[in-house]
């Protein structure tokens, strides 16, 4: 039997799925090693083959999500980086777009540059928006640039030429020169990491792309000689932003198309298991040790952004404030954030407001209940004193807990100080996490003009469904969905995405002056260009699909919707109506009367595999033994002051049938904890996944 391999790193734990044929599966979940993501991958599967017992040569296919890409930038770890610009277009890293993201903070600087001004240089040559050349490039301003910048040490460049989008010659012939001099450190073109317009957006993703790419280039190989040390032969696959998997050696090429590589995994799984249950409308919840992060499935897609605010911090608000990290112009799927998770560090503020976020305890020293150094009660230490989750183990009994440990700190740290009791400080922690998470899925949903009490919410990683009775209740959602395996969801949803290739060309034209020719000509251009990527990566033209996409908005207006342009070469025409379809659903209005532009074609190439890639049914071998004898057991839960303490059952989900189960009931697994309140009840329905009708709170 041939098995593929899922591993998804969080803060605090490395997720990995080892799924088999006909969906036999097994989960183990191992303490992140921050210092070299490698080793704990390494761990996870030296746990995992020997468990299920097979050798390394069984596993076809490994898909990573990984946070290298996003750390190596937060952290400010990539390599020295020089751009190559335009004349007059040196400082256009620092101009950015004028965005104050915090208009009332006047305390707020923006990010320092990937680029230091010293090592951005100029060179004349000038073209035009219609890709004519006003000014032929000067090589011997080349010449003397890249002197600069080997005086100085670079290593890696970037060059971002002014329209270079409309006409790509001078940053191909720069490129030559490089190869000429051979200058060995890594190129990146603007016209070939981001061939749009907006000279900004341009420039910055290139720079993100050169500045990160030594240091996930080494990351990926270094986990490849991982993978051939355990006698791993088949390929290791990247997911990206955009909830599409991709080739290592195309995620080396292009880091920036992984930045938000892990977040995605869950939507993408989360996507398919709802389908799978019928179920078309979906909010999906992922909280783990360090955030919580919400996306919205409507019709049974998720929705994509164009771009990303690399480092600007929570991001829930950053669809309508842009402009506070690095713009990264690149599709993703929409998912909004909060620092609110199980590692969550606990204060009091100087209000004397109970605070939980954004700082978290991390995999070291994590909760205090970890006894592993943590002092400051968390958001996990909360929940244990409320008996939410188990007073002895978690990860099926591998990681101890002390749960005096967090009855004291909660009792020092919060209690006291307010004059409460420890349940209900502990109990006011756990809802004020909630209010913070609520954010996430209301930027999702009723800020998009979307109703949360029309959807149901699937929760997942280690924490989601711990909280997601109370979250739903704030939020008047009457349905849970807990999938299988929720603790380590991501990871699984890594297995179902098939290979992509997003590809997006500038084309601003007045939608009336667009012909079906041309169309057909400007996406045959992409078509062939995708179809030698998946090539590549051994998807030939029977096993390759296309799918259409359009950027398009109302003349004079700044920003663009994305739509579908199935009907661009037949009925181009049409693209009018979907579109102001699109903008009446996302703005509230739409115009008969106004000049409608198509900016930018996008094109998914999408390589299918022989298999289907979700099994019909799954079949879970969990990595650890288990709570011995929990259907027998049952522990005091507090539920908050209406409910007070209740005895409360503690089941496995084997013992979560058909028929309804009412609460107080705490379903105990491996890799998570559901917690399901008096007033609410939960069986089991489809897919092995678990419904939990939300009674009133």
């Amino acid at each position: 039997m041939s098995y593929r391999v899922g591993i998804d790193i969080g803060g605090t734990f490395t997720d990995l799925v080892l799924l088999g044929a006909g969906g036999h599966a097994l989960t183990v979940k191992v303490p992140s090693t921050p210092d070299d993501y490698s080793r704990s991958i390494a761990e996870s599967l030296e746990v995992a083959l020997p468990r299920i017992g097979i050798p390394g040569d069984e596993v076809e296919e490994v898909i990573h999500g990984t946070t290298v890409a996003t750390n190596a930038i937060l952290e400010k770890r990539g390599v020295r980086t020089g751009l190559v610009t335009t004349s007059g277009f040196r400082d256009i890293l620092e101009i950015r777009r004028l965005r104050m993201p915090r208009l009332y903070d006047l305390k707020w600087q923006k990010p320092e540059a990937l680029a230091a001004r010293v090592d951005r240089v100029e060179v004349a040559e000038r073209i035009d928006h219609t890709g004519r050349i006003l000014e032929p490039l000067d090589e011997a301003s080349v010449h003397a640039a890249l002197d600069r910048l080997l005086t100085n040490g670079v290593q890696s460049i970037a060059v971002a030429l002014i329209n270079s989008y409309a006409n790509d010659v001078h940053e191909r012939r720069i490129a030559a020169i490089i190869r000429e001099r051979g200058i060995d450190v890594p190129l990146c073109l603007s016209s070939e990491v981001n061939p749009e317009l907006k000279e900004y957006e341009r420039t910055s993703t290139t720079v993100v792309n050169a500045y990160i790419l030594p240091v996930v280039g080494t990351y990926l190989r270094s986990l490849e000689r991982v993978l051939r040390r355990l006698e791993i032969a088949g390929p290791l696959r990247i997911m990206q932003s955009n909830g599409g998997a991709m080739g290592v050696d195309a995620a080396a090429a292009r880091p920036v198309n992984i930045i938000e590589s892990g977040p995605s995994a869950g939507v993408v799984g989360a996507a398919e298991i709802a389908a799978k249950l019928g179920y078309e409308n979906v909010l999906t919840f992922d909280m783990g040790g360090t955030t919580a992060k919400a996306a919205m499935i409507e019709g049974g897609r998720y929705d994509r952004v164009a771009d990303l605010d690399v480092g600007a911090g929570i991001n829930f608000g950053a669809r309508f404030l842009k402009g506070g990290g690095y713009h990264v112009s690149v599709p993703a799927i929409d998912i909004a954030e909060v620092g609110a998770g199980g590692g969550s560090l606990v204060r009091i503020d100087a209000g004397g407001a109970l605070v939980a976020g954004p700082e978290s305890a991390g995999a070291r020293p994590g909760p205090v209940c970890y006894d592993q150094g943590g002092t400051v009660a968390t958001v996990t230490d909360a929940n244990v004193a409320l008996g939410f989750i188990s007073p002895t183990q978690l990860v099926g009994g591998e990681l101890a807990i002390r749960s005096e440990l967090s009855v004291e700190a909660v009792g020092k740290q919060v209690a006291e100080p307010m004059g409460v009791s420890v349940d209900d400080a502990a109990f006011g922690i756990h809802r004020v996490a909630n209010a913070a998470m609520a954010r996430a899925l209301r930027a999702v949903s009723s800020e998009r003009g979307r109703d949360p009490r029309q959807f149901a919410l699937m929760v997942f990683g280690g924490n989601g469904p711990v909280h997601a009775a109370t979250l739903a209740r704030s939020l008047d959602i009457s349905t849970i969905l807990v999938p299988p395996v929720a603790g380590v969801f991501s990871a699984l949803g890594l297995l179902f995405p098939p290979t992509e290739h997003h590809l997006v060309r500038t084309f601003k034209r007045d939608l009336a002056d667009v012909s079906p020719e041309d169309f057909a000509s400007v996406f045959k251009a992409l078509e062939d260009e995708g179809s030698a990527a998946l090539s590549v990566e051994g998807y030939g033209p029977d096993m390759t699909v296309f799918e259409r996409q359009a950027d398009m908005r109302y003349r004079g207006e700044n920003t663009n919707l994305t739509v579908s342009a199935a009907a661009a070469l037949d009925e181009p025409w049409r693209l009018a109506d979907i579109f102001g379809e699109e903008h009446e659903r996302t703005y509230g209005y739409r115009s008969d009367d106004e000049i409608v532009e198509v900016v930018n074609v996008r094109l998914i190439a999408r390589g299918l595999s022989a298999e289907a890639r979700v099994p019909e049914t799954l079949s879970v071998v969990e990595g650890g033994e288990g709570p011995a004898g929990e259907g027998r057991r049952r522990r005091s839960v507090y539920f908050g002051p209406a409910a007070g303490r209740v005895e409360t059952p503690i089941i496995d989900r084997a013992a979560v049938g058909e028929s309804w189960i009412d609460g107080p009931v705490i379903v105990e697994e491996y890799d998570s904890t559901t917690v399901v309140p008096p007033g609410c009840r939960i069986r089991r329905i489809g897919w092995d996944a678990l419904a939990v009708d939300v009674g009133p709170d």
